[in-house]
């Protein structure tokens, strides 16, 4: 292997000679006349000063058990891992004097961020330092491949107390453990990555997650920074720009790749398809991957897509994989996007290959090209339905893969999941999963050992908290431009005035009901809103309105309404579509959004113009008690005849089958779908302003009988 640089300028840089020194004194050579052989730590003491990074007292004692002073510390600390500066001026303590012993230490310590001052200008050398102090200052000392200091507490015989003082022989054996763990790391190949998933164009969060990739490259300049996925969808800033408000934070960032999320295909139904996802990829600094998505039928990627494993990737461009050299070795990263994408968002002509299949495929690719260290940069879920796909079956089922950066579940990782076994049980390398829960609310690091043949021998990784962190001011003026558009449109009220909220409730500990499985106030004038439009806009006879449970994403709130309010209620940009289905078709469909019922489920059906039962304690499949539509002629609900045809209105996502809808599918396969082109949140605004009361009780549209056993 080639010889790297593994540690940065604030990192352990302790040399081979060091370690040497550490581990071949004995501690008869201390001569310190309280260490005898037998000590504890006698022979980390010892070690370290015939170093010379510690003396005794002038009666020759070393006083193993007594405190350890702060600027004592300093000097053990900044004498074990060779930590110098020549920045002099930097220090400004008015209580340390050059002439004092610990000055050097201080100043390279403070220099480099390892150990901070007081606010009142002091450094306060001979206060102590508490087993926490310690803990902290190690952790700020070793960057590139960050020691686990639970770890080093416990294989320095030293029992961690977070506020015990700490004394200069736990302190010695803790550096000398700290270098013994150096000298075993220094000959793995190291790897760190930051990563984010389903940001979800929280752009206005950027500036902190900016500050918190910029805190991480100070310490390691050459992580590597990976997007999970789902940048579009969710917010104003997208609903205003459509992905051009995230690009300048992405790049500014400068990511590394980010993969295909299913939301990137979102707006795939709108009249100009996928330009606003071509627009953003050709603003990156950065390549696209997706192994598994075709891109070959949609002309506009035509020239932006190759279906190959590229050494040398372009920004801007889409391919299955890349390589990256980093540190003198190449990494492979392939992307993967969840075949379900076909269901849950609006891809057109933009396909979606089996996952393991293009897996293998790249592996092998990466493989060829003598690369074995490989990332997966997945948009498949942790633990999603693996009928389609998800990250643990991916570890299990396709040999090869190091590490799996994924999205999609918004799962919070706090640690990496390792999978070490294959499909059938058997020991198999490592895989390590991380995931960053959502919305940039933390950023996810890891760090990666290989040996020579690219197996994981050792990680650690951890989230950051992104919200306690200042905003970078590079973002802060980045965001301005976007925030004053988005601010006006947010508050531009739209002459409705609610005198209590309308929820848009989840499950959880205190309650079962949910816009996903129960009726609500807010889904039901939603779906008024797209009878009342579809009637307006169609010479067919509009018997009923469904919307999905899960397209509803927020609540309003008491008082006036705003724009904004309205577009994060319905944010995934969807029309207004019609579709003629038969009353056996409308069963199987409802059949279908009341499956996992109680349970909560983004197909559960919200609807108009009709009245729906069902019995969740029967088996998924004959759960429809009874299903009746308004009939205007006689003034009454009659019932839904199978062989009988029906007009009714939807948003296109649902119309043409997503959330599972298969027989909506084959209904817009069939091509009895009308796409109306009608914006789902103007529809819903309008209906506001058509409302002389908002109806705020709820109506009996849709009951589950079991419940009233």
């Amino acid at each position: 292997m080639k010889k790297r640089k593994m540690y940065s300028a604030t990192a352990l840089t302790a040399t081979t000679a060091v370690l040497v020194g550490v581990t071949g004194v004995s501690a008869e050579q201390a001569l310190f006349n309280d260490v005898p052989a037998s000590h504890p730590y006698g022979e980390a003491i010892s070690a370290l000063a015939a170093l010379g990074v510690v003396n005794g007292f002038g009666d020759g004692s070393f006083k193993p058990d007594a405190a350890v002073t702060r600027g004592q510390a300093a000097k053990m600390i900044a004498g074990t891992f060779q930590l110098t500066t020549e920045k002099v001026d930097n220090l400004k303590f008015k209580d340390v004097e050059q002439t004092s012993p610990y000055f050097g230490a201080i100043v390279a310590l403070t220099s480099l961020g390892v150990i901070n001052g007081y606010e009142d200008g002091t450094f306060r050398p001979g206060a102590n330092l508490t087993h926490g102090h310690i803990k902290l200052v190690i952790e700020r000392v070793s960057t590139a491949y960050p020691i686990d200091t639970e770890v080093l507490f416990d294989l320095a015989s030293v029992t961690y107390d977070e506020k015990k003082n700490i004394t200069r022989g736990e302190l010695a054996s803790i550096l000398t453990t700290a270098l013994k763990i150096v000298e075993e790391d220094s000959k793995y190949y190291k790897l760190s990555v930051m990563h984010v998933n389903d940001t979800h164009g929280r752009v206005d969060v950027f500036p902190k997650l900016m500050t918190a990739v910029k805190e991480q490259r100070t310490k390691n300049p050459d992580a590597l920074l990976l997007h999970g996925g789902d940048a579009f969808s969710g917010t104003l800033y997208f609903n205003e720009f459509e992905g051009q408000a995230d690009i300048p934070f992405l790049n500014a960032m400068k990511f590394d790749a980010m993969v295909f999320g299913n939301h990137e295909f979102d707006l795939g139904s709108s009249p100009e398809g996928h330009k606003a996802l071509a627009d953003f990829v050709k603003a990156a600094n950065f390549p696209f991957i997706s192994a598994n998505t075709d891109f070959s039928k949609d002309t506009l990627f035509t020239g932006l897509f190759s279906d190959l494993v590229s050494s040398e990737p372009e920004n801007g461009k889409i391919y299955a994989g890349m390589v990256k050299e980093i540190n003198g070795e190449k990494v492979g990263i392939f992307g993967l996007t969840t075949a379900e994408t076909k269901d849950i968002a609006s891809p057109g002509s933009i396909a979606f290959e089996n996952y393991i299949e293009e897996a293998n495929k790249a592996v092998k690719a990466f493989e060829d090209k003598g690369v074995n260290k490989i990332i997966a940069l997945t948009h498949i879920g942790f633990d999603d339905n693996v009928a389609y796909d998800n990250d643990q079956m991916l570890a299990k089922s396709v040999p090869g893969i190091d590490i799996i950066v994924g999205g999609h579940t918004h799962t919070q990782l706090d640690k990496p999941v390792v999978v070490d076994t294959n499909t059938v049980g058997e020991k198999k390398d490592a895989t390590l999963i991380v995931q960053a829960y959502q919305y940039s609310d933390y950023l996810g690091t890891l760090n990666v050992a290989f040996d020579e043949n690219g197996v994981v021998v050792k990680h650690n990784g951890k989230l950051i908290k992104v919200g306690d962190l200042a905003e970078d001011p590079e973002g802060v003026k980045l965001l301005a431009p976007f925030k004053e558009k988005v601010d006006a449109t947010q508050k531009a009220e739209i002459g409705v005035t609610l005198t209590q909220a309308l929820a848009n409730p989840r499950s959880s500990e205190t309650s079962t009901v949910s816009v996903r499985n129960s009726e609500t106030a807010l889904g039901n004038i939603i779906t008024d809103g797209m009878l009342a439009k579809a009637k307006k806009s169609t010479n067919k006879k509009v018997i009923m309105a469904l919307q999905n449970g899960g397209g509803i994403r927020e609540a309003i709130d008491k008082g006036p309404i705003t724009t904004g309010e309205v577009i994060t209620v319905l944010p995934f940009g969807n029309t207004l579509a019609l579709a003629d289905v038969t009353g056996a078709e409308l069963k199987a469909t409802f059949e279908h959004a009341v499956k996992d019922a109680p349970k909560e489920s983004g197909g559960f059906l919200h609807i108009s113009g009709a009245k729906f039962e069902y019995d969740s304690t029967k088996e998924a499949g004959s759960r429809v008690v009874s299903l009746k539509y308004f009939d205007e002629a006689t003034n009454s609900y009659v019932d839904i005849q199978d062989d009988q045809t029906y007009t009714i209105a939807t948003n296109a996502f649902t119309a043409k089958g997503g959330d599972g809808f298969a027989d909506l599918k084959k209904v817009y396969a069939a091509g009895r779908v009308t796409d109306l082109g009608l914006s789902d949140w103007e529809n819903l605004k309008e209906q506001f302003l058509s409302l002389k009361e908002i109806p705020y009780e709820l109506q009996g549209r849709i009951v589950d009988v079991a419940a009233t056993k």
